[in-house]
């Protein structure tokens, strides 16, 4: 048999080889529904748009782990408990402090969830409990850790937690050293709402092949990241902002995208495998990424973002995903782009925990085939003839 080249495999033959696992369903879940041809997604029974409107973040991750809405009691509970949890220990602590300035954050992230399990009794124990426990302790965790690392690198002093506050609130506090108003905080809030969960993407995915072998939650939420930070998944917005930054006030912006087009160049933050029409999170942090413009004299970032959404539309027909005006809103808050990823994952965290509790409730392992493309039995050659 001889070598073969991918790009001429029978069809016929192998008719459920699918590249990128596209249209396969894999899993059935409870955790989230995506409608790619009407733009619409759904949490746990409840449109992304009602729950940008009405919920917490804290209110979203008990949805996606209890499938319904808390109870003030059980949202008084949960908010309690987040707050328990928030400290690092003091070697994740050392680790952030002492690691290379130069690392990107999302390594860093993922070394110090790593971590986390070693200083977890629980770390071990899968029974549902235990699982639903670590869950809360890593939401609570990773805003200390990404805000930790982001004051060590400026050679700042590490913030310890809020003993009150939100998720959101706390964050930016950790972040800035400051209380940030109203406004920030419910900004941030809406932005871990939109990217809690997300279907079957590729971390998701990572997350429950992880759990799937019986491994622990703090190995699938680790692999997750590892995922996350890829440019063609949670990456991309970094991406976007680092686009933009390249553009100086006076240039011709549509001529930019053009050109890159014409290059074959991909434009960050544009297309999407399932959305056939603008993300429905994209609508909402574009309203933020305009209002946050006009407060802090960057009118034109939204400008440029505008202008390319136009191009992009006009000249290949696919609108912005979530990245896109993600990366604006991000950067208007005064935070650094290579920490746009991290802030994904620090929502995310409640999908990824959600799906690793789904899959342990029926768990078979998750083993599919490939097709072998190689050779059949080669002579052996002696290496002094190679």
């Amino acid at each position: 048999m001889s070598k073969i080249d991918p790009k001429t495999i029978d069809t016929e033959k192998y008719p459920n080889i699918n590249r990128g696992l596209e249209g396969i369903i894999a899993f059935h879940s409870t955790k989230s529904k995506i409608n790619g041809e009407e733009g619409e997604l759904i949490y746990a029974g409840y449109n992304i748009d009602t729950l940008a409107e009405n919920a917490t973040f804290e209110e979203v991750a008990f949805l996606l782990w209890h499938d319904r809405l808390p109870t003030q009691a059980e949202l008084d509970d949960l908010n309690k408990k987040l707050i328990a949890e928030r400290e690092l220990p003091q070697v994740v602590v050392d680790y952030i402090l002492n690691t290379n300035k130069d690392a990107e954050p999302m390594s860093v992230v993922r070394t110090a969830v790593s971590m986390l399990s070693d200083f977890d009794e629980e770390a071990t124990d899968n029974e549902p409990e235990a699982n639903l426990r670590k869950s809360i302790r890593m939401t609570a965790k990773m805003p200390g850790i990404i805000a930790g690392f982001q004051r060590a690198r400026d050679g700042k002093e590490i913030i310890a937690p809020l003993k009150e506050g939100s998720t959101a609130y706390n964050f930016l506090y950790m972040l800035n050293d400051e209380r940030p108003g109203k406004n920030a905080e419910k900004v941030m809030d809406i932005c871990l709402t939109i990217h809690a969960e997300h279907g079957m993407n590729a971390s998701t995915f990572v997350s429950r092949a992880i759990c799937s072998t019986e491994s622990d939650i703090y190995s699938a939420v680790t692999g997750a990241i590892g995922s996350l930070k890829g440019p063609l998944h949670g990456g991309a917005n970094a991406a976007v902002m680092n686009m933009l930054l390249k553009l100086d006030r006076d240039d011709d912006v549509e001529a930019f995208i053009k050109e890159r087009l014409a290059e074959k160049k991909k434009v960050m933050g544009f297309g999407h495998r399932v959305y056939r029409t603008i993300d429905p999170r994209a609508k909402h942090l574009q309203k933020m990424s305009k209002k946050l413009a006009e407060e802090t004299d960057t009118m034109y970032l939204y400008e440029w973002s505008e202008k390319i959404q136009e191009v992009m539309k006009k000249e290949k027909g696919i609108d912005p995903n979530v990245d896109f005006f993600s990366a604006t809103v991000y950067y208007a808050m005064g935070i650094k782009p290579d920490l746009f990823t991290a802030i994904f994952g620090m929502s995310r965290v409640t999908g990824w925990t959600a799906h690793f509790l789904e899959q342990a409730e029926t768990n078979r392992l998750i083993r599919p085939r490939q097709l072998y493309l190689g050779e059949d039995n080669l002579p052996w050659t002696p290496i002094e003839e190679r």
